[in-house]
């Protein structure tokens, strides 16, 4: 028992040896989570503790700013750059997508050998390579699209291909995430861990045990701006999915306390923008696709433990453009993107160090939604309509001061037009087709989201990111896809359908060649998704769709439409559409 001891302890100290060489890099980053959703900002109504504990026992930054909205801010944090430098314009149907030239925070680190790995809710593009395998990911468990039709053992990708999750996706989520630490540190590797979970976002649900906590207590924190529109079950669904949020939280830092990484582990917790409803927000005005104040900051805590004081406060305006450099900084990773990036290093900030000799250079930060532009200094912010507002006193944005500080608001409008002169020109100007048969990609998938319908097909939901399509009723109706083939060559196609009769006839068309084939089977199942809402949502309920292979097409690579048509239908309607896959044969 002695001898094993010491074989242990030795084997404890030679990992940690081993990983510590090159700090691990463990990144949290929550959906629709406002500032205001953590006891650690002054929330009475959840108990928040493994997340507030990165606060107490790291550096938090008081004046931290994403974008309003999800795979802006996805993007910003992977490439340093802003979001509409990269190609990055909405939140769907193609627009989330990173242009292929941009570099990524994971690239960089997997140059220098950190195994990487993103667990969760990626929103920057589906098809390889935008894929997250080809945007610097070894490893991939999660969903590519933005919102998610159903939370439990919901249809999902691993590295590509389709599995079927299990259980609550953010407990799946981690469960996955703490393999991949554990097999980092059993390899003796450093590890780049990103887990994007996809609550609080809609729709709303949430383990009973912690709905429960939320049933009888009675709420103390109201919105201060309109608490007249707070909506009581989404109010009480949020916060409960936060507390389940901080319960996967506590699970991975207890695992890195195990394993003996965790003063090796640099722990990084953001939001990706505002609260997706109306409540408590620290007085702020703005919620979620908001510029004002509100919709875009965020806290932002990083703990390194031995490295980075704890429980200092950096009162500095930063962006979450600078989390690229200032991880790449801390590690000692070159920033190799080759491209002009927006953010600064934190690390002199993080560490306490403001010289005389080298001061901290005052900011102007730009958040940027649609066609709204607000501008923030340290102390100011200018709004989409002009207005300037002093932050410090007036978090609410009540008061305007632009007539007593004219020469403030010169500046700010001044940043305002050159940014919107360099990057709304072209801002919605995206004639990319979505990849397909990529060469480095076993698995391509082409949802319903991404495809246009034509004739009388509609789609389940106007948010088209987990819809479907139904009422193909005529032999007129077709679907088509713009793609590009990257690789000429025949690929096993998987169709996921519904349909209450069998027989309908169809073809797979590209570029001349053709696949076609029979459902053979109806498949008539009700939707799912309302017997686990505790808050009714707006987003499209999905089905328990059924996966057929249709057959083998030959695709020669290059540019076209890929298009599906019913040749025969029947009965009342040829089929309910939600997805095909193409493997390569």
């Amino acid at each position: 028992m002695h001898v094993r001891l010491i074989l242990v302890i030795l084997t404890a100290i030679a990992v940690h040896t081993a990983v510590g060489s090159q700090p691990n890099i463990l990144v949290f980053l929550t959906d629709d989570q406002g500032w205001g959703d953590l006891a650690s900002s002054g929330n009475v109504d959840l108990q928040t503790p493994h997340v507030d504990s990165l606060k107490r026992d790291g550096v938090s930054f008081d004046r931290f700013y994403v974008c309003p909205v999800c795979s802006p801010t996805r993007a910003e944090f992977l490439t340093g750059r802003h979001h509409a430098r990269s190609g990055v314009y909405s939140t769907s149907a193609g627009g989330e997508r990173m242009n292929l030239g941009e570099v990524t925070v994971a690239d960089m680190f997997k140059a220098e050998g950190y195994v990487t790995g993103a667990f969760g809710k990626w929103h920057n593009g589906m098809q390889y390579p935008y894929h997250p395998n080809g945007r610097g990911f070894d490893e991939f468990y999660g969903f590519c699209s933005g919102h998610w039709g159903n939370y439990y053992s919901p249809l999902l990708e691993w590295n590509g291909r389709p599995v079927k999750g299990k259980g609550f996706c953010v407990d799946d989520f981690t469960n996955k995430a703490i393999a991949f630490i554990e097999s980092a540190v059993e390899s003796r590797k450093p590890f780049f861990t990103y887990i994007p979970y996809n609550t609080p976002h809609s729709p709303m649900q949430v383990p009973d045990e912690f709905w429960k906590r939320f049933g009888e207590r009675r709420l103390q924190m109201r919105n201060q701006q309109s608490p007249e529109r707070e909506i009581e079950t989404h109010k009480r669904s949020a916060l409960a999915m936060c507390e389940n949020i901080d319960w996967n939280v506590g699970r991975i830092l207890a695992r890195l306390e195990a394993l003996n990484v965790a003063s090796e582990t640099v722990v990084v917790w953001f939001h990706d923008n505002g609260p997706n409803g109306v409540r408590w927000n620290g007085g702020m005005r703005g919620r979620k696709g908001s510029t004002d104040e509100g919709g875009v900051r965020s806290p932002l805590y990083i703990r390194w433990p031995g490295h980075l004081p704890p429980g200092s406060v950096v009162p500095q305006i930063a962006s979450v453009r600078d989390l690229l450099p200032t991880l790449c900084d801390l590690a000692g990773v070159p920033v190799a993107t080759g491209r002009e990036l927006d953010g600064v290093s934190l690390k002199q900030l993080l560490q306490g160090e403001e010289p005389y000799d080298r001061p901290w250079p005052s900011r102007i930060l730009i958040n940027h939604w649609k066609d709204k532009i607000s501008v923030r200094s340290q102390r100011y912010r200018l709004d989409d309509k002009g207005r300037l507002y002093d932050m410090a006193v007036d978090p609410a944005q009540t008061q305007d001061v632009a007539s007593r500080y004219p020469d403030v608001v010169s500046t700010l409008v001044r940043a305002a037009s050159a940014h919107r002169e360099a990057f709304m020109q072209k801002y919605y100007d995206d004639k990319r087709p979505f990849v397909i048969a990529h060469p480095e990609s076993e698995y391509s998938h082409l949802p319903a989201r991404d495809a246009r319908a034509h004739g009388s097909i509609k789609r389940s939901n106007r948010f088209p990111n987990c819809s479907y399509f139904k009422n193909w009723t005529e032999t007129e109706d077709w679907l088509s896809f713009d793609v590009e083939v990257g690789a000429s060559g025949t690929y096993q196609v998987t169709l996921y359908y519904a349909a209450k009769e069998a027989g309908a006839k169809f073809e797979l068309s590209f570029n001349g060649a053709k696949l076609p084939f029979v459902l053979r089977e109806a498949h008539d199942v009700p939707e799912l998704g309302a017997e686990n809402d505790r808050h009714p949502r707006m987003e499209s309920y999905v089905k328990d769709f059924k996966a057929v292979k249709i057959g083998e097409i030959m695709l020669e690579s290059g540019k076209g439409e890929l298009v599906l048509r019913a040749t025969e239908i029947p009965g009342e309607e040829a089929m309910e559409f939600r997805l095909l896959t193409l493997k390569r044969m």
